[in-house]
This record gives structure tokens, sequence and C-alpha cells, in this order.
């Protein structure tokens, strides 16, 4: 079982990219326009858009992707059984290694949402 630090990864993250937001910030400010706008309500409501993110990141095995979309879908008041269903079709369309990500996705879950921030 993954041993991630999710709470902690966000935040190393954050922080080893304040310099580069700083010196590459036409390039980060258009990244965050691009990240507005592709998750803004639509034919497709937030919260399905961030559960496709995350779906993304799974099966593209990025932990940082894992940890802020896991984030956004506790805000967005996402159930553990929508997580759930999500990650079986990304095992069912990735199958071993999805599978080892969906775990950290679950573990993210817990230790990113509600109950444990008050802990």
């Amino acid at each position: 079982m993954s041993t991630f630090d999710h709470p902690g990864l966000i935040q190393g993250i954050n922080e080893c990219l304040g310099p580069f937001r700083k010196t590459q910030s036409d390039a980060m400010k258009g990244f965050a326009q691009l990240a507005q706008a592709s998750m803004a309500e639509g034919a497709l409501s937030t919260k399905h858009k961030e559960l496709i993110a995350l779906a993304i990141g799974v099966s593209q095995r990025c932990s940082g992707c894992i940890g802020f979309h896991v984030k956004a879908l506790h805000k967005l008041g996402a159930t553990r059984g929508e997580l759930e269903e999500m990650l079986a079709v990304c095992v069912y369309m990735g199958g071993g290694p999805a599978l080892m990500y969906a775990a950290e996705a679950l573990k993210a879950w817990d230790t990113l949402g509600p109950a444990a921030q008050t802990a």
C-alpha cells in the first residue's frame, strides 16, 4: 500500500512551483485559464469533470494529480460511492497498474476528506 502523504505532497508541489509561477507567469496564467474553462459547469457538471480528471490521473499514474483532484472532489461534495465507481472503470480500462493507483486514490480520499482535516 502506498504511504503517500497527500496533504504534504500537494503542499510540496505548490511550494516547488511558486518560483516557476513567477518566472513563467504568462504560461502559468494560461494554464490556470485553461483549467478554469475546462472545469466550468456545462453539459457536464464540474464534479463529473473532476471525476474524469482523477480517472486520467490514476491511469497516467500521477500522484500529484490524484491529490489535487481528490481534494477538489471533496469540495464539490462527491461521495465515496462515486469515487469507487469511477475507480472500477479505471481498473477495467487500465488493469493492474490502475488498480495500484486506485488504492492510492482511496487513501487520498481518506486523508484529504473533511473528517481527516478535523482530526
